[in-house]
Protein backbone atom coordinates (compact mmCIF):
# COMPACT_ATOMS: atom_id res chain seq x y z
CA UNK A 1 0.00 0.00 0.00
CA UNK A 2 1.54 3.59 -0.61
CA UNK A 3 1.11 6.03 1.41
CA UNK A 4 -1.07 8.21 -0.73
CA UNK A 5 -3.69 5.20 -0.66
CA UNK A 6 -3.09 4.67 3.17
CA UNK A 7 -4.02 8.59 3.60
CA UNK A 8 -6.80 8.14 1.40
CA UNK A 9 -8.67 5.28 2.98
CA UNK A 10 -8.26 6.35 6.52
CA UNK A 11 -9.30 9.81 5.68
CA UNK A 12 -12.01 8.52 4.03
CA UNK A 13 -13.17 6.46 6.93
CA UNK A 14 -12.73 9.05 9.75
CA UNK A 15 -14.98 11.07 7.31
CA UNK A 16 -17.72 8.95 7.22
CA UNK A 17 -17.50 7.45 10.99
CA UNK A 18 -16.91 10.99 12.52
CA UNK A 19 -18.32 14.18 10.08
CA UNK A 20 -18.53 16.66 12.62
CA UNK A 21 -15.86 16.08 15.21
CA UNK A 22 -15.23 17.98 18.11
CA UNK A 23 -12.96 19.41 20.81
CA UNK A 24 -13.91 17.34 24.43
CA UNK A 25 -13.06 20.69 26.04
CA UNK A 26 -16.11 22.66 26.72
CA UNK A 27 -15.91 26.39 26.40
CA UNK A 28 -18.43 29.59 25.12
CA UNK A 29 -15.75 31.78 23.74
CA UNK A 30 -12.11 31.93 22.03
CA UNK A 31 -10.64 33.26 25.93
CA UNK A 32 -12.55 30.49 27.77
CA UNK A 33 -11.24 28.05 25.12
CA UNK A 34 -7.64 29.07 25.26
CA UNK A 35 -7.21 28.28 29.29
CA UNK A 36 -9.12 25.31 28.50
CA UNK A 37 -6.55 24.17 26.42
CA UNK A 38 -3.92 25.28 28.52
CA UNK A 39 -5.13 23.53 31.82
CA UNK A 40 -5.44 20.62 29.44
CA UNK A 41 -1.77 20.09 28.80
CA UNK A 42 -0.92 16.78 30.69
CA UNK A 43 -4.46 16.91 32.13
CA UNK A 44 -7.56 15.15 31.16
CA UNK A 45 -10.28 16.95 28.90
CA UNK A 46 -12.65 15.70 31.64
CA UNK A 47 -10.62 16.88 34.46
CA UNK A 48 -10.45 20.18 33.39
CA UNK A 49 -14.18 20.62 32.10
CA UNK A 50 -14.84 19.48 36.22
CA UNK A 51 -13.24 22.92 37.07
CA UNK A 52 -13.59 25.41 34.47
CA UNK A 53 -17.23 26.33 35.11
CA UNK A 54 -16.77 28.29 37.97
CA UNK A 55 -13.73 29.44 36.53
CA UNK A 56 -15.72 30.99 33.68
CA UNK A 57 -17.95 32.47 36.06
CA UNK A 58 -15.72 33.99 37.79
CA UNK A 59 -13.58 35.52 34.38
CA UNK A 60 -15.76 36.21 32.18
CA UNK A 61 -12.87 37.85 30.07
CA UNK A 62 -9.45 38.66 29.75
CA UNK A 63 -9.69 41.75 31.61
CA UNK A 64 -11.10 40.20 34.84
CA UNK A 65 -8.49 37.64 34.67
CA UNK A 66 -5.91 40.23 34.24
CA UNK A 67 -7.03 41.81 37.77
CA UNK A 68 -6.69 39.02 39.26
CA UNK A 69 -3.81 37.07 41.48
CA UNK A 70 -2.48 33.63 41.77
CA UNK A 71 -4.18 32.94 45.00
CA UNK A 72 -6.85 33.45 43.34
CA UNK A 73 -6.78 31.80 40.84
CA UNK A 74 -4.81 28.88 42.41
CA UNK A 75 -7.95 27.76 44.00
CA UNK A 76 -9.55 27.32 40.97
CA UNK A 77 -7.66 25.28 39.48
CA UNK A 78 -6.02 23.57 42.08
CA UNK A 79 -7.20 19.69 40.74
CA UNK A 80 -5.37 20.38 38.00
CA UNK A 81 -2.04 18.66 37.07
CA UNK A 82 0.80 21.49 37.44
CA UNK A 83 -1.74 23.89 39.33
CA UNK A 84 1.27 26.61 40.16
CA UNK A 85 3.03 26.42 36.68
CA UNK A 86 -0.86 26.89 35.11
CA UNK A 87 -1.78 29.68 37.74
CA UNK A 88 0.77 31.73 36.85
CA UNK A 89 0.30 30.95 32.58
CA UNK A 90 -3.43 31.91 32.77
CA UNK A 91 -2.53 35.35 34.30
CA UNK A 92 0.16 35.65 32.25
CA UNK A 93 -1.87 34.98 29.09
CA UNK A 94 -5.04 37.34 30.28
CA UNK A 95 -2.47 40.15 30.80
CA UNK A 96 -1.22 39.67 27.71
CA UNK A 97 -3.78 39.70 25.64
CA UNK A 98 -5.20 43.03 28.00
CA UNK A 99 -1.99 44.78 26.52
CA UNK A 100 -1.22 43.48 23.12
CA UNK A 101 -4.13 42.33 21.87
CA UNK A 102 -7.52 44.49 23.35
CA UNK A 103 -8.78 41.42 25.35
CA UNK A 104 -9.24 39.28 22.75
CA UNK A 105 -7.75 36.15 21.74
CA UNK A 106 -5.24 36.58 18.20
CA UNK A 107 -6.42 35.03 15.03
CA UNK A 108 -2.91 34.50 13.85
CA UNK A 109 -0.06 32.06 14.88
CA UNK A 110 2.90 34.63 15.41
CA UNK A 111 0.80 36.55 18.23
CA UNK A 112 -0.62 33.47 19.61
CA UNK A 113 3.28 31.97 20.63
CA UNK A 114 3.88 35.36 22.55
CA UNK A 115 1.30 34.78 25.13
CA UNK A 116 1.94 32.93 28.36
CA UNK A 117 1.27 28.98 28.28
CA UNK A 118 0.83 29.06 24.59
CA UNK A 119 2.74 26.89 22.85
CA UNK A 120 2.74 25.89 18.66
CA UNK A 121 0.28 22.97 20.21
CA UNK A 122 -2.05 25.03 21.90
CA UNK A 123 -2.10 27.74 19.07
CA UNK A 124 -2.88 25.34 16.05
CA UNK A 125 -5.66 24.18 18.52
CA UNK A 126 -6.96 28.22 19.11
CA UNK A 127 -5.87 28.55 15.03
CA UNK A 128 -8.61 25.14 13.78
CA UNK A 129 -11.08 25.00 16.46
CA UNK A 130 -11.81 28.33 16.53
CA UNK A 131 -11.11 29.98 13.06
CA UNK A 132 -11.15 26.34 11.36
CA UNK A 133 -7.64 26.75 9.65
CA UNK A 134 -5.44 24.17 8.57
CA UNK A 135 -3.48 24.15 11.13
CA UNK A 136 -3.12 20.86 12.76
CA UNK A 137 -2.14 20.11 16.49
CA UNK A 138 0.03 17.75 17.68
CA UNK A 139 -0.07 16.17 20.87
CA UNK A 140 0.39 12.52 22.43
CA UNK A 141 -2.58 11.20 20.65
CA UNK A 142 -1.32 12.38 17.42
CA UNK A 143 2.00 12.06 17.66
CA UNK A 144 1.41 8.40 18.36
CA UNK A 145 -1.31 7.10 16.33
CA UNK A 146 0.19 8.85 12.80
CA UNK A 147 2.99 6.66 13.58
CA UNK A 148 1.32 3.95 14.38
CA UNK A 149 -0.94 3.94 11.56
CA UNK A 150 1.80 5.13 8.61
CA UNK A 151 0.64 8.68 7.92
CA UNK A 152 4.40 9.42 9.30
CA UNK A 153 7.42 7.28 9.79
CA UNK A 154 10.10 7.77 12.05
CA UNK A 155 8.90 11.59 13.14
CA UNK A 156 11.21 12.57 16.16
CA UNK A 157 9.34 15.51 17.33
CA UNK A 158 5.47 17.19 16.67
CA UNK A 159 6.69 19.35 14.63
CA UNK A 160 7.98 16.56 12.18
CA UNK A 161 4.54 14.96 12.52
CA UNK A 162 2.58 18.29 12.13
CA UNK A 163 4.78 18.93 8.86
CA UNK A 164 4.36 15.68 7.28
CA UNK A 165 0.46 15.94 8.27
CA UNK A 166 -0.07 19.07 6.82
CA UNK A 167 1.39 17.92 3.65
CA UNK A 168 -0.86 14.97 3.31
CA UNK A 169 -3.59 15.67 4.35
CA UNK A 170 -6.30 17.67 1.69
CA UNK A 171 -6.48 21.56 3.76
CA UNK A 172 -10.13 21.66 4.28
CA UNK A 173 -9.91 18.38 5.89
CA UNK A 174 -6.70 19.34 8.90
CA UNK A 175 -9.03 20.91 10.84
CA UNK A 176 -11.57 17.69 11.24
CA UNK A 177 -8.00 15.28 11.41
CA UNK A 178 -6.94 16.54 14.10
CA UNK A 179 -9.82 15.87 16.13
CA UNK A 180 -10.04 12.68 14.11
CA UNK A 181 -6.65 11.47 15.26
CA UNK A 182 -6.90 12.62 18.86
CA UNK A 183 -10.23 10.79 19.17
CA UNK A 184 -9.08 7.66 18.02
CA UNK A 185 -5.77 7.67 20.01
CA UNK A 186 -7.98 8.27 23.24
CA UNK A 187 -10.87 5.70 22.93
CA UNK A 188 -9.39 3.25 20.11
CA UNK A 189 -6.01 3.25 19.63
CA UNK A 190 -4.90 3.56 23.13
CA UNK A 191 -1.26 4.11 24.25
CA UNK A 192 -0.63 0.72 26.12
CA UNK A 193 -3.16 -1.59 24.21
CA UNK A 194 -4.44 -0.62 20.82
CA UNK A 195 -7.87 -1.93 20.99
CA UNK A 196 -7.57 -3.44 16.92
CA UNK A 197 -10.67 -5.35 16.94
CA UNK A 198 -12.74 -2.54 17.17
CA UNK A 199 -11.34 -0.58 15.00
CA UNK A 200 -12.28 0.86 11.37
CA UNK A 201 -9.18 1.55 10.06
CA UNK A 202 -7.16 -1.40 11.01
CA UNK A 203 -6.98 -2.94 6.90
CA UNK A 204 -5.06 0.22 6.28
CA UNK A 205 -2.75 0.19 9.74
CA UNK A 206 1.26 -0.40 9.51
CA UNK A 207 1.27 -1.48 13.23
CA UNK A 208 -1.66 -3.74 12.55
CA UNK A 209 -0.11 -5.19 9.57
CA UNK A 210 3.07 -6.24 11.54
CA UNK A 211 1.34 -7.73 14.61
CA UNK A 212 -2.34 -9.53 13.47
Amino acid sequence: MTKKERYSRVLDWFAEAMPEPKTELHYDSPFHLLLAVILSAQCTDKRVNIITPPLFEAFPDAATLAASDEATVYEYIKSVSYPNNKTRSLLGAARRLVEAFGGEVPDNIDDLLTIPGVGRKTANVMLSVVWKRAAMAVDTHVFRVSERIGLTTGAKTPRQTEEELVKNIPQEQIPLAHHWLILHGRYVCKARRPDCPNCGIADWCRWYSKHS
